[in-house]
């Protein structure tokens, strides 16, 4: 069984990128962040015929979530109950989208960004961290009763290690390094999840994102913010993992690379 996450910087931009890769990759399950779009604007169609069913939680050009399943996407959850909200008038974004696919529960979520230290986004981004987190312990409470193993995966918009930053020093007044956000983090780690990717490709050096200026990616000047989190019951499938950096190349390509998860058949 394999599971990836991709933030895909607009799913309506990329999604010739997105069929080949599924095409290539041949994944079971895509958990995808920044779709951007509507619901009636998903190119759902070109992707129900590549043999997937879509979940998808997206109001505009801001955000939005999708998982894609040939396993099959059952109980579908569109955000997270009493998530604190962003805007004026404030609102519920788009950032999380859980389902049942196969014998695994996952959930895409992108984190808000944060903006600066001392910006209000920031305050929300630790107040939405916190609610998840709330939100982690208690689905790790039902899966020692007997309930599903779950992934939380996705962009987080944080770097929890120094060596997950090209740089320290260029990052160390600017957020997604702050101690809080990497408190925010660990926080999950030590509610019970596993970064399951990490001991499959390890740093310094790894990274995930690379901004489109300045030559980033060229300069291998990266981040590594997304992150597969897994339950125990997840974590004690994974047999490797993988981090796509070949798909940040190129034309049209996303800010972001995949990263792919392998589970073991369930016993």
């Amino acid at each position: 069984m394999r599971i990836a996450t991709w933030n895909v910087n607009s799913i309506r931009s990329r999604i010739d990128r997105v069929e080949d890769w599924i095409r290539r990759t041949d994944v079971d399950v895509l958990a995808i962040q920044e779709t951007k779009c509507r619901e009636d604007q998903l190119p759902r169609r070109r992707l129900e015929a590549l043999g997937y069913e879509v979940a998808h939680h997206g109001f505009n050009q801001w955000n939005g979530v999708a998982i894609l399943s040939r396993l099959g996407l059952r109980d579908v959850e569109v955000g997270l109950p009493g998530v604190p909200m962003w805007g004026d008038p404030a609102v519920a974004e788009a950032r999380a989208i859980g389902a049942m696919c196969g014998p695994v529960r996952v959930w895409s979520v992108y984190v808000p960004n944060g903006r600066h230290l001392d910006d209000p986004h920031m305050t929300y981004k630790l107040a939405w961290m916190e609610h998840l987190r709330d939100r982690v312990t208690g689905w790790l409470a039902a899966e020692r009763d007997g309930g599903p193993p779950f992934a939380v995966m996705g962009d987080w918009n944080i770097a929890p290690r120094d060596e997950d930053v090209w740089s320290m020093e260029f990052y160390r007044d600017k957020s997604h390094v702050s101690p809080p956000e990497r408190a925010a983090f660990d926080a999950l780690l030590d509610a019970g999840l596993t970064d399951v990717v990490r001991p499959h490709a390890p740093g310094p050096g790894v990274y995930t994102y690379w901004d489109y200026q300045r030559l980033r990616f060229a300069k291998r000047q990266g981040m590594r913010i997304d992150f597969v989190l897994g339950s125990p019951g997840f974590a004690d499938r994974v047999v490797g993992a993988a981090i796509d950096r070949e798909e940040r190349k190129g034309t049209g390509a996303s800010d972001h690379a995949p990263v792919v998860v392998e589970l073991s058949e369930p016993t």
